[in-house]
């Protein structure tokens, strides 16, 4: 026999998923990152992982792969396919870390960084267009609730 208690347990343990802010997120995240990457995707023929290490790597040159995956949060596998395609694609090129040969430095060649010089300005637009339904006091509120969140998942480290 099911108590009144045992029955708001099971309503609160119901997890919808519309509602479920992790699944907002990730859809969100993946919904803006397809649609900034239709466009580098159609000019440059990069994927989303491809541009996230050429974007990281123009901000902070020398870089390891799982640097680049530390920095981005994705997963390792992916960052060393992105780079492997990039360094093929000639957008990146490797070099032996001086203080352990065991790691490789990430640069951008030229190529990569007249991708960047392309795409970044593209993307920055969009974001201004996303953006641009949120007042100024709410786009503050966005970026501070934003931190909350990130320094609630990963307290002991920035995320960005």
């Amino acid at each position: 026999m099911k108590t009144h208690a045992s029955e708001a347990a099971e309503e609160r343990a119901t997890l919808q998923l519309s509602q479920y802010l992790p699944y907002r997120l990730s859809v969100l995240s993946n919904t803006v990152s397809e649609a900034i990457a239709r466009d580098y995707r159609s000019q440059f023929g990069l994927s989303v992982p491809q541009w996230r290490v050429i974007a990281v790597l123009s901000g902070e040159p020398g870089l390891s792969a799982k640097d680049v995956s530390a920095r981005t949060a994705m997963d390792q596998v992916a960052v060393s396919r992105a780079v492997s395609k990039l360094l093929e694609a000639g957008y990146v090129q490797r070099e032996g870390s001086q203080s352990d040969g065991r790691v490789s430095a990430l640069f951008l060649t030229e190529a990569g960084q007249e991708v960047y010089g392309t795409v970044a300005p593209r993307a920055l637009a969009f974001e201004e267009q996303l953006m641009a339904g949120l007042s100024p006091s709410e786009r503050a509120e966005l970026q501070h609730l934003l931190g909350k969140l990130a320094s609630a998942v990963s307290p002991d480290k920035p995320l960005w």
